[in-house]
């Protein structure tokens, strides 16, 4: 059990997922279609158990994100996109995503896969974000998806502070659209991610 499975057992009671037997083909005995399947539903469990972590985490340790409403709509090895609905909560004067939730988004794009990497690391590892810097390019007039297309990256500076007891920092890009709109990035952002671990002796 990863450390957020076990933190989302101690605040809030959910399935246990992990121990569901699956009835029906293997992947290696099942053909093309029901192989992909089974990996979509695999998928869907390990969002869903993410999803609820946010969710209890946010209600025990930031509000905010209970009261705006963040999803992982999708997580991969290579790529993380975070969902925020435009609403009552999130929208400004001008029915657009207000600033302080496109914040919330961009920064959560990023924390999100650092959360899932430093579970499965299993290692005291802190990380906390040193700056942010963000263009904007239109409004963002809908549901907005924030993109973290550089996973990779943050697995690595996980890995290197696996074994450095340093503070160690990595800038790192993404970018929001508002697919019921158009693909064109409503927003692209930088932020410098800072991890040390606590586990080492510096």
């Amino acid at each position: 059990m990863s450390s957020y499975e076990s933190c989302l057992s101690k605040v809030i009671v959910v399935p246990n997922l992990g121990n569901v037997k699956m009835v029906g083909p293997s992947l290696k005995s099942a053909g093309p279609y029901q192989a992909s399947s089974l990996k979509i539903k695999g998928m869907n469990t390990k969002i869903f158990k993410f999803n609820a972590f946010l969710a209890a985490y946010g209600l025990f340790k930031i509000p905010l994100l209970v009261f705006i409403g963040p999803k992982v709509v999708e997580m991969t090895d290579k790529k993380f996109v975070i969902k925020i609905p435009l609403g009552y909560r999130t929208k400004n004067h001008l029915n657009s995503m207000y600033f302080g939730a496109l914040g919330v988004g961009a920064e959560l794009s990023i924390a999100a896969p650092a959360v899932q990497v430093i579970a499965e690391s299993k290692q005291k590892i802190d990380f906390i974000f040193k700056d942010f810097t963000a263009q904007y390019g239109k409004r963002a007039d809908g549901g907005v998806h924030f993109i973290c297309d550089e996973v990779e990256a943050v697995k690595s500076l996980i890995e290197e502070a696996k074994k450095n007891p340093e503070r160690l920092e990595r800038k790192m890009k993404g970018y929001a659209i508002v697919p019921s709109k158009s693909q064109e990035p409503v927003m692209t952002y930088e932020l410098t991610l800072s991890v040390r671990n606590r586990s080492l002796k510096s």
